[in-house]
């Protein structure tokens, strides 16, 4: 029985397992993939990081490139795979935990294939689990191709003709740019009244400004942090007006229902299109951990990443914290938390009865 099972290799897992190696703790992460960065790998193929290299380091080691620079995808899985080399951070692959609950005073964790035990578990598996469509998107002729953004890569995946592109957030917007660059028409269902922001302003990257006003760090539990977590997020790096102007972009409204070839939208219905693709985010899924109560969003409810079952924590959720607690650089401060709180909470019990009686969000 090891002292800690890290559930997820990513960004948040490998900055858990950077402080446990800190403190000494006999640990193993435990991910559902066949290598480090898979999850970064399967995203399109032109997909960059809206945060530059300053704002993308995990605790130990900097990102590997210059200042200023935009990695994409694949120097993302890079330097994870270098992280994980550099501190020798144990992860077993494969093993997607199916169940998860705790029996007297340790964890049981079980595979498809293994059962795991561990005193304390750290769930990291972070905030996009079950790819969702409408239900709709079953009655729609098998002639049209459909592929959830989780899946979609380049233009080279579509068949000729009219293309639907459904969602208005940052994948949706940047799915919609690369293949309205293509010879088709592409139909955009969405909100048209997006915030988008540039990448730059005054020669500094817009994240140098969040920082520097302090946007980057407020807490979710403060008055702006209640209205930032609870609206929506702006798009950066694409100029939507301007994409949403382009005369081979039609915008349509939201997608309302389907009926084999002929899809309808608030603004009409369409019997040319070939090609769907839904970037339209995906749910969370924590049913499989027994004794949590979720929140009214289906996420754990927790303070700062400490559940009410002891020695059961949560890492890498989005505004775990602040916004960026579900970032690749934003992620080590909540991680150097929940390293601070087991290391004290042994020490101080009343410490740990206060964190558990503050309000869990």
């Amino acid at each position: 029985m090891t002292d800690f099972i890290i559930i997820g290799a990513g960004q948040a897992g490998l900055s858990m397992a950077y402080q446990l190696t800190k403190l000494k703790k006999d640990f193993l992460i435990l991910d559902a993939n066949s290598e480090t960065g898979a999850p970064w790998l399967k995203r399109w193929d032109s997909l960059k990081l809206f945060t530059p290299t300053e704002f993308n380091h995990l605790p130990g080691m900097d990102f590997p490139t210059k200042k200023g620079y935009y990695p994409d995808k694949y120097e993302v899985a890079a330097y994870l795979k270098s992280y994980v080399t550099k501190f020798k951070i144990p992860i077993t692959f494969n093993q997607k935990i199916k169940g998860l609950k705790k029996e007297d005073d340790h964890f049981v964790l079980k595979s498809e294939s293994e059962t795991f035990k561990a005193k304390n578990v750290v769930v990291a598996t972070g905030p996009f689990h079950k790819p969702f469509t409408p239900p709709f998107h079953s009655k729609i002729s098998k002639d049209i191709i459909q592929i959830h953004s989780e899946h979609y890569k380049n233009p080279d995946q579509l068949q000729k003709g009219d293309t639907l592109v459904v969602g208005a957030g940052d994948s949706g917007v940047q799915i919609l740019n690369e293949i309205s660059n293509t010879d088709r028409n592409v139909y955009f269902s969405g909100d048209t009244n997006i915030t988008s922001i540039p990448q730059e302003i005054l020669g500094k990257t817009i994240w140098w400004w969040f920082k520097k006003i302090g946007f980057l760090s407020v807490s979710k539990f403060s008055y702006i942090g209640k209205k930032l977590s609870k609206g929506g997020q702006p798009v950066i790096g694409t100029d939507v007006k301007s994409l949403l102007k382009k005369d081979n972009v039609i915008c349509v409204g939201r997608t309302l229902d389907a009926n084999e070839t002929e899809l309808y939208f608030e603004e009409g219905h369409y019997q040319n299109i070939k090609n769907i693709v839904w970037a339209t985010g995906f749910k969370p899924n924590f049913e499989w951990i027994e004794g949590v109560t979720l929140n009214d969003y289906k996420y754990p409810k927790n303070y700062r990443g400490v559940s009410a079952v002891e020695g059961l924590y949560f890492l890498g959720l989005p505004w775990l914290f602040t916004r960026g607690s579900a970032t690749l650089g934003g992620v080590k401060k909540d991680a150097k938390f929940l390293s601070d709180y087991i290391e004290k909470s042994k020490e101080e019990p009343a410490y740990s009865n206060m964190v558990l009686k503050k309000q869990f969000a």
